[in-house]
């Protein structure tokens, strides 16, 4: 028969005053909500559509940006790293510089179609 040893819970004698040391933990009272935060646009849809070579994709993607929390601090994050290309804040880069517009891929016509 295998007999068990009760053993204290704490390193101190029992009975004995508290002397230094950390005061026990008390419970912190419940803090207030936060506010709600939402999912970055760039977060939640496709990756790739931010790095497209389709204009009509960065399109899109520039109109994800268009209510982003965070859109005046990406611009100017990536104004500052000069990023070469992709949609930053709602601005398409290419070249490390900002265009208005994304030209496709391939030599534009001669003859303007009528």
């Amino acid at each position: 028969m295998q007999q068990t040893i009760d053993r204290p819970t704490s390193h101190r004698r029992p009975g004995l005053p508290r002397t230094g040391g950390p005061s026990p933990r008390r419970p912190r009272p419940a803090l207030p909500p936060g506010p709600v935060r939402r999912p970055l646009p760039c977060r939640v849809e496709d990756p790739e559509l931010w790095f497209a070579e389709n204009p009509s994709q960065l399109e899109l993607a520039k109109s994800f940006c268009g209510d982003c929390p965070v859109r005046e601090a990406c611009l100017a994050g990536a104004l500052s790293r000069a990023e070469p290309w992709g949609v930053w804040g709602g601005e398409i880069f290419d070249r490390g510089v900002v265009i208005a517009r994304k030209r496709p891929r391939g030599r534009p016509r001669k003859v303007v179609a009528a």
